[in-house]
């Protein structure tokens, strides 16, 4: 089953474990080199730390993945983190976790759950998106018909990505590929048929994932 989702924004999740700090980093990365140059960045930043374990996903299909326990025993770090990604289906996607040793052990039992528990914590904190097919209308409208076009779209999955104001306005709207027909017909039925719409090249976007 391939992955769906990536990583809405990058960000970083903290948490504190039997004194043991651990910082966990997810950074969306579209290619193997650019996991690497995200790992060594976070290594880089985090000399002093005891281990900085990561794992990645790339491509939907997951066709490169890698993990590394940097040190910790094997298999209590950087394949829990890899599971976190699989199980939330994201691809494209890195993530490094830093420890800071406290000086109490967790075993291998508690490394596994700190390290995924990390993970999940930097997945929630970034969110997902996944993409859909959008086909962007150029639409122009009287001034007449602004309002009720614009509260329309209010709450909707069609939005507005541009407005030009001339003698009339012209809006550039993305509109989800499976919703158009129904989304044209709405625009002529408030415009009284009078609306001109240019439909442009079907591209791919972003929707955020509740």
């Amino acid at each position: 089953m391939e992955q769906q989702y990536m990583n809405r924004i990058d960000t970083t999740a903290e948490t504190t474990i039997n004194k043991s700090r651990f910082i966990a980093y997810i950074q969306r990365t579209d290619s193997e080199e650019a996991a690497k140059t995200f790992i060594n960045s976070v290594k880089s930043q985090h000399k002093d730390a005891n281990h900085n374990c990561s794992a990645y996903i790339i491509t939907p299909s997951a066709l490169i993945q890698k993990a590394d326990d940097d040190g910790e025993p094997s298999g209590t770090a950087g394949v829990p983190i890899l599971e976190v990604l699989k199980r939330e289906g994201l691809y494209n996607v890195t993530v490094v976790v830093t420890r800071y040793f406290g000086g109490i052990k967790l075993g291998a039992g508690g490394l596994i759950r700190a390290y995924s528990g990390a993970a999940s914590d930097a997945v929630n904190a970034a969110g997902k998106v996944v993409e859909i097919d959008v086909v962007p209308y150029r639409i122009t409208m009287d001034y007449t018909y602004t309002n009720r076009f614009e509260h329309e779209l209010e709450g909707s999955d069609t939005t507005i990505r541009d407005t030009a104001y001339t003698d009339k306005v012209t809006y550039l709207v993305h509109v989800r590929e499976t919703g158009r027909e129904a989304f044209l017909k709405r625009v002529q039925e408030i415009t009284k048929d009078t609306a001109s719409l240019e439909e442009l090249e079907m591209i791919q976007a972003e929707s955020a994932v509740e």
